[in-house]
């Protein structure tokens, strides 16, 4: 299931990325939503969750887009760090982005998803 669509990430959410393949990303956003849920919302159904964490699961969606435009070409790297020079670079954790479940996203992003309450690992 697609969290958000296109119609609703350029009307509702107002995004500003007119990708030819909007909707593959938002479909690979709520693929990676569902990771980062333990699949809880397939398995309780996207209807049947409060008003509220279905609002967050669509912002929540539409960021993540936002994210793996914006990153395309270091969420895809094969490397997790390398160093030229004496300078430096390494991927993962840091104080803006998260790795969780190996999908790279802003921590903004994920602390809003922790708030639907469906990110927990216990059950």
């Amino acid at each position: 299931m697609i969290y958000a669509d296109e119609a609703f990430y350029k009307n509702e959410y107002l995004g500003t990325h007119n990708s030819e393949n909007l909707n593959r990303i938002l479909k690979t956003a709520s693929q990676h939503i569902d990771t980062l849920t333990f699949n809880r919302i397939v398995g309780m159904g996207f209807d049947n969750l409060t008003p509220f964490q279905q609002s967050v699961v669509r912002e929540v969606c539409c960021q993540m887009a936002d994210f793996m435009i914006e990153n395309k070409d270091l969420i895809e790297t094969t490397l997790s760090s390398y160093s030229i020079n004496g300078v430096s670079m390494a991927f993962g954790d840091n104080w803006n982005v998260v790795t969780s479940q190996g999908i790279a996203l802003s921590r903004s992003t994920f602390e809003l998803l922790k708030q639907s309450g469906l990110t927990r690992r216990v059950i």
